[in-house]
Parts: C-alpha cells; sequence; structure tokens
C-alpha cells in the first residue's frame, strides 16, 4: 500500500451494509455495537515462595552461584566494596517473613504423575512441534540433584501448567471431557515474563444476556480461581510445603520492593538469570522466546539510561548531579491486565474478500479510532483500576521518579509535569523548590528536619513502566500507513530508545485479523482491579462503548485523520492528561492555538478553564473538569449507543466513581484496604517502605482471598445450573462427586479453600469441576457465535 492511503467512509459503509442517514439502522450496524463485541483478558500475576531461605530456590540459587562466589572472593582480594557483598547478605538474611518474589520452586521428580512427567519432558524439546528431537541446550537449569534425590527446578508460572496436567491424569477414573477440556486449557498458563500470564480460555460475547462486560469479568474470576486451585493442589501433590516451600499467586501491580532492593545490588545480566521465565509452555521453540525476553529486558534497561540523557536536554537535570538508574531495570515485573475486544462485523469484512473491505482499511480506520479513544483514556485511571504507591523524598530524583517519560512526552509537556508534581509533593524549602541531592544521609537528614514527606500516586505503574511511545517527526504511529509502526520502531532503535524487533507499545493497540485472527484493539491501560466482577465488567463497558462511539464518529464523518493531528506535540498533548491523571496532578496545559480539534472541542466544554499566567498562550485546565466534560460528551454523542449496549448503568456509576467524596474508586478502596489496621490516617502520614510493604501484604493475603471469594461465588452459580434436573452433564459429574451434588460440595469446602487447608484430592476434584463448567461455557460462546 502506497504512503498516503486514504480510507473511504463511504466504502466502508457499504461494505457494513449501512446507511448513515438511517439513525437506527446506523447504530445497530456500527462496529463494537450491540452483540458484536467480543473480549478476552491477559492477566499477569505476582508470585512468591514463602519458606526458609535454606529450602527456597531464590536465596539458594543466589547462594550456590558462581556470581556470589566470585564477588566475595573479590571482596577478599580488595577489588570490590565490601557494602555489594553486606547488601546481598542483607537481602538473604533479612527477609523476616520468609517470603521470596519469583523464586522458582524445587520438587521431587517422583511426585509427578506419569503423564505430568511425559508433558514436562515434551516441554524440554528444543522444538516442540517434533515429538522426537534434541533437547533444550539449557537443560541442566531444570532437572538438578538435590537431598539425595531427583529434583526439577522451574518458575512457579510452569508449575501452574503441570499441576494443571498432573490433575487430569492422576487417576485413571477421570472423565474424557475432564481431562480433554484440561489439555485444551494449558496452553494458557504462560511464562514467558518475569511474573506467570494467563489469557482467557474462552472470548466473552458481549450481549444484554451475559450482562455485558460480567461476561469477560465472569470468565477472568473463573481463570483466577482456577489458578488458586492448581497452585494449591501442587502445593500439597508435590510435596512442596512437605519441603518447607509454599508457592502462591496474586494480582500485585508493582514490581516487589525487596525485588527492587535486589536490582540495585547486582548486576543485569544476573538478574536475567534469576528471573527471566525460560518459556517452557505456550511457543514451540522456548530457547528463542526466552533470548526475545532477554532482548526486552535489555533494551527497557538501556531505555531507560537513555532517558536521563533527555531529562538534561528538556533542562530537568540543570547539572551533572544525578542518581543514575540502575543498568538492570526491574519494569518488566510490574503486573496489569490487558482486555482485547474484537467485532465480528469487521472479522466478516476481513474474511470475506469480495465485502472491499481490506486490511488498509482495517488499519486506517483502526489508527484513527486509537486517536478518538485516547482523549478518553483519563476517565479509567483511577477508577476502575489502580496502583497506589508512596514515594518518600528521597526517591524524588528526576531521573528515577519520572521512568520512561521523555520517552513518551515532548520536553514541554515533561517540563510542566516535573514542575506540577514537585508542587502538588510541596517539596519545597522556606518557599524554594527543592529535589533530593544524592547522598542518602543527606537526603533523609533534609527530609527529617524540613518535614518533606514526599507524594503518594494513584497509579504508579503507568509511570514506572513503557506504556506507550512516542512518534517521531518523521515516523508517526498513527496515521493510518501500513507499515507506520515498523518505520517507527527503526527511528526509536537509532534513537537508542527501543528495538526494532519488539512490539510497539501503545496504551490502545490495534489487533489486526491478519495476525490475531480476529479485528479490534487491546486496552494496555489497566492495573489492579479491587474487585473483578465489580471493578473490571464496568471497565470493559466503558471500554467497549467508546470504541464503539470513536466508529461512530469515523462513520458518521465527525472525526478524520486530520482533525486529530499526529506530530509528536500534538500526541504529547493530549497524552499529558493521562499520566498526569495517575500521578494525581489537577491541572494541565493546553495551546491555545492547538491543531487537535478534537481535543479542543472537549476543552471548550471544561469548566473552569483559564488562560494560564505562567505559559503564554496556554490554556489551563482542570483534570477533574475535563474528565466531567468527558462524561457530558458521551451522554451527549453516544445516547442511542448507551440504550443499544444497555449501558445507562456503566455511565452512571462512572459518574459516581469519578467524584472523589464518594469515595468509590478503585483507587480510593484499594488504598482504603492497604490502610486498614494502620493508625495513620492517610498513605502520606507513612513513610514509603511502611505503605508500600502494607500494600504488597494486602494484595498477598486479604484481597487474594476476596478474589478468590469471588470466583467461589461465580462457581456456586454454575453448579446451581449443573445440578438442574436433565443436565447434560450429568454423568461427569457423577464421575466426579458420585451421589453429591455439585453446589454441595463447593459449599461444604469453601472455607478450606479460602484458609487453604484443602486436601490435594478435594483439590483435584474441584478443579475437574472447573473444568467442565469452563467446557460448558467455550460451548456456549460456540453456539453463540456459530464458530467452532
Amino acid at each position: 500500500v502506497q504512503p498516503g492511503y486514504t480510507g473511504c467512509r463511504e466504502s466502508f459503509l457499504d461494505a457494513l451494509q449501512i446507511v448513515s442517514g438511517r439513525k437506527g439502522e446506523f447504530i445497530e450496524g456500527l462496529p463494537f455495537s450491540a452483540g458484536d463485541t467480543t473480549a478476552g483478558s491477559e492477566n499477569e500475576l505476582q508470585t512468591v515462595v514463602i519458606g526458609r531461605k535454606d529450602d527456597v530456590d531464590l536465596p539458594v540459587t543466589i547462594q550456590e552461584s558462581n556470581y556470589y562466589k566470585n564477588i566475595i572472593k573479590r571482596m577478599v582480594a580488595g577489588e570490590t566494596p565490601k557494602k555489594i557483598i553486606s547488601d546481598l547478605e542483607r537481602f538473604l538474611g533479612g527477609s523476616q517473613s520468609a517470603v521470596w518474589e519469583n523464586s522458582w520452586v524445587r520438587l521431587p521428580l517422583r511426585t509427578l504423575n506419569a503423564y505430568a512427567r511425559h508433558v514436562f519432558e515434551s516441554d524440554l524439546r528444543a522444538d516442540k512441534s517434533q515429538s522426537v528431537g534434541a533437547l533444550r541446550g539449557d537443560i541442566n537449569r531444570y532437572c538438578i540433584q538435590a537431598r539425595g534425590d531427583e529434583y526439577i527446578r522451574i518458575p512457579v508460572s510452569y508449575l501452574l501448567k503441570l499441576s494443571l496436567t498432573d490433575a487430569i491424569g492422576s487417576s485413571t477414573g477421570v472423565h474424557r471431557l475432564v481431562r480433554s477440556a484440561g489439555k485444551r486449557l494449558m496452553s494458557h498458563f504462560l511464562n514467558d515474563n518475569t511474573s506467570p500470564e494467563t489469557f482467557s480460555f474462552h472470548p466473552a460475547l458481549f450481549t444484554a444476556e451475559n450482562n455485558m462486560g460480567m461476561g469477560i469479568a465472569r470468565e477472568t474470576a473463573k481463570r483466577y480461581l482456577l489458578t488458586q486451585l492448581v497452585v494449591m493442589y501442587a502445593n500439597r501433590r508435590f510435596d512442596l510445603i512437605a519441603t518447607g516451600q509454599k508457592a502462591m499467586v496474586y494480582f500485585s501491580p508493582h514490581p516487589p520492593v525487596h525485588l527492587k532492593q535486589l536490582n540495585e545490588i547486582i548486576s543485569d545480566s544476573f538478574y536475567r538469570e534469576l528471573f527471566m521465565n525460560p518459556c517452557l509452555s505456550g511457543w514451540d521453540r522456548g530457547e528463542e522466546k526466552y533470548r526475545y525476553m532477554h532482548l526486552c529486558h535489555e533494551v527497557l534497561s538501556r531505555s531507560q539510561l537513555n532517558a536521563v540523557v533527555k531529562l538534561r536536554e528538556a533542562g530537568i537535570i540543570a547539572n551533572n548531579l544525578v542518581v543514575l538508574p540502575n543498568t538492570s531495570n526491574i519494569s518488566l515485573a510490574n503486573n496489569g491486565t490487558h482486555i482485547s475486544m474484537g467485532s465480528l462485523r469487521l472479522k466478516a469484512l476481513l474474511k470475506d474478500p469480495s465485502s472491499g473491505f481490506r486490511a488498509q482499511d482495517e488499519k486506517y480506520f483502526g489508527d484513527l479510532a486509537i486517536k478518538i479513544v485516547e482523549h478518553f483514556l483519563p476517565l479509567f485511571v483511577g477508577t476502575y483500576s489502580a496502583s497506589p504507591y508512596r514515594l518518600d523524598f528521597t526517591e524524588f530524583h528526576p531521573e528515577k521518579a519520572l521512568g520512561f517519560l521523555p520517552h513518551e512526552l515532548d520536553y514541554t509537556h515533561l517540563r510542566m509535569i516535573w514542575r506540577r508534581w514537585k508542587k502538588k509533593a510541596d517539596l519545597k524549602i522556606m518557599g524554594q523548590p527543592i529535589t533530593p541531592f544524592g547522598p542518602k544521609l543527606l537526603d533523609e537528614t533534609l527530609s527529617r528536619v524540613f518535614h518533606l514527606k514526599g507524594d503518594f500516586v494513584q497509579d504508579f505503574r503507568l509511570i514506572d513502566y513503557l506504556v506507550c511511545l512516542m512518534s517521531t517527526p518523521e515516523s508517526p504511529a498513527l496515521n493510518g500507513t501500513m507499515g507506520n509502526e515498523q518505520m517507527l520502531r527503526n527511528d526509536l532503535a537509532n534513537l537508542g530508545v527501543f528495538d526494532r524487533n519488539m512490539s510497539l507499545y501503545l496504551f490502545f493497540k490495534l489487533r489486526n485479523y491478519s495476525t490475531m485472527g480476529f479485528s479490534g484493539f487491546e486496552g494496555r491501560y489497566y492495573s489492579l482491579f479491587r474487585s473483578i466482577t465489580g471493578d473490571m465488567s464496568q471497565a470493559a463497558n466503558l471500554q467497549n462503548l467508546l470504541t464503539a462511539l470513536a466508529y461512530k464518529y469515523i462513520l458518521s464523518g465527525e472525526v478524520t485523520h486530520e482533525h486529530i493531528p499526529d506530530d509528536p506535540g500534538a500526541e504529547s498533548e493530549r497524552r499529558q492528561i493521562f499520566f498526569g491523571t495517575a500521578i494525581g496532578i489537577p491541572t494541565f496545559f493546553i495551546r491555545k492555538s492547538t491543531k487537535n480539534r478534537f481535543l479542543l472541542r472537549i476543552i471548550n466544554k471544561t469548566g473552569k478553564t483559564r488562560v494560564s499566567r505562567r505559559y503564554p498562550g496556554y490554556l489551563r485546565v482542570y483534570n477533574m473538569e475535563y474528565r466531567r466534560a468527558l462524561l457530558e460528551i458521551i451522554r451527549e454523542d453516544a445516547p442511542d449507543l448507551i440504550g443499544a449496549l444497555g449501558m445507562k448503568g456503566t455511565v452512571m456509576d462512572l459518574e459516581e466513581r469519578l467524584e472523589p467524596r464518594n469515595g468509590i474508586s478503585a483507587a480510593s478502596r484499594i488504598t482504603q484496604g492497604i490502610m486498614q489496621g494502620s493508625r495513620a490516617k492517610s498513605p502520606i502520614k507513612l513513610s514509603g517502605d511502611e505503605f508500600n510493604g502494607a500494600a504488597e501484604e494486602y494484595y498477598r493475603n486479604t484481597l487474594r482471598r476476596e478474589h478468590i471469594r469471588e470466583g467461589l461465588e461465580i462457581l456456586k452459580q454454575d453448579c446451581r445450573k449443573l445440578d438442574a434436573a436433565g443436565c447434560e452433564y450429568a454423568a461427569v459429574l457423577r464421575s466426579i462427586f458420585g451421589d453429591t451434588c455439585s453446589a454441595e460440595f463447593v459449599d461444604a469446602v469453601e472455607n478450606e479453600v479460602l484458609e487453604e487447608n484443602t486436601s490435594a484430592d478435594v483439590l483435584r476434584k474441584l478443579v475437574h469441576l472447573m473444568l467442565v463448567t469452563i467446557h460448558k461455557d467455550i460451548e456456549q460462546y460456540k453456539r453463540l457465535t456459530g464458530e467452532g
């Protein structure tokens, strides 16, 4: 396709067989309108192994490593400062609660049944597409001798798959439906990143009968529950608890504080050796994927260092007094949720060559939809998901606090955000702005003497991680041209920001039919949901509504690419609002002469806007008023879509969440949960270590149990339907429970599950039951969509 291709709106309307002048037909025929949306999610999870340092893989591996032995020898020879080894010894010996995040586990090979051992051996092949072939070159990492026995050591992400494998192969009495369903789901447990990733067992169809976004929330909650059951099963079945190890999995948005400390001590190469997962599951050639993940870590680490140069160029760092970030970046250990949505109509058009709708049309209109939706993304931040974080004054070095923002915003908006953030955090001594100098003792003294507390941020994951990349002047990412992403990756690679072989990072990413098998978008801006069924379902609803609204604007001709320019300054102008919302900065600034006509329309509806006295030619805009204006625009421009999608309740819920005084946003409720048990009245009254440590404990214990409870409640609802007379699954249920009703069984063991006192046999039955309900969900989806 030649550069400069422009999609034809009339041809798009013809392909959809709708007439723009017929209001009802127009709304019904829009992509992502009623009955047209399918959705799936990908969840990144945190793992820990609890146990003594002599029993848990992470501390044992560190102490047995050549790295550890070499630095001791170099310290003895006087070539390495004693502080390095003392810091490492403190890490190994100072874990009071014996919590080792992202540690691998060690289990006796004999505890695996024949089927689990077969799958493990198959996954050790260099190319799993070949039933007989060479083994991976790093097999000695996984097969070891310990305690006079044959052991395997694996990351918890792979343990999930292996445990599921064992659960469906552990008895000759396993019903064939259960075994078949389990085999189908094994590939949904990935281990490519530091954290485990799971993705939807099946898409959810957004219909009124499925309660729209509740469908994807239910699937996610059930997948989370199954994950919990298989890790509990592994703890019992594979003798993990018996050998001093207890694995846990849960939602937690930030890289653990404990691992941040370790990352400051060790080299980037040793960090990757300890924490980059080996990609045993999900890819035929796992070693290739493993090398790709190493590349991602190396690129982000390098990019972090290059960001410091940009801060100096922007004038934020005015001299050479900087605290250099570590050469190892830990941001890949953050955890979020991605919600992908596809349009059945777009998929059908792209599948049918005679429709006239081609890949270049998908790209042209898809890029425009992304640009439109980006203006609305501040509505999601803190309202539906959040990652509360406390930064002490000593952490307010711009080269650390601003993270990857130098690669995401232009210098003008970067300077504006930094100035407003310092003001929000009240970093002043006698009226003069100040940031830490570097020497820790000096900065701690300043903090104590002048009561410099630092700041509290409601969604720090969005600042601490590279969530989107700014275009270059020559290579805009969203101008609708085929191949523009590759051109941008090439430019960014030459600038030392990114790698041309990595997938481009965006808030809202096009998922094209030729690659994914569906046509739609992936929302990548979600951190932690306080409630899966409460927060995630409503967030998915709003994502669906805004995507449909974007196509309404496009197909009605109200918004074109010309309305939203593609230069880096225009991108930065709209994206600064998103990042400011994450930090909690109350205002932002927009040029009065902005060429972004779509943004200007929103600003014209925004209350309390005035000309800036500090920045000539700019308007000062209140973030809260901007978000209220977005809500007003949704009500004005999408009443027909709201009605068609049945989302009046979602819009009302959004209005309630946006008002800070209501205290029902995800950020407010998560923060309240973290603060429970503390005498402090606000996060700012606690130190960073106190608040962030309390947050991790809250995620690991209280919130994990609440998410398990949500999954159990959905499972019980499913069981009541399964137990109904004449159920087609009666035979398989009898093979699991005999004459006991499945709902009665779940009721009886619910407390045991929540307290983790369940036997391996009971856990196996629960896993089998979940596989039956998931199989039923998959079959229902096929019937509704006519697929499969």
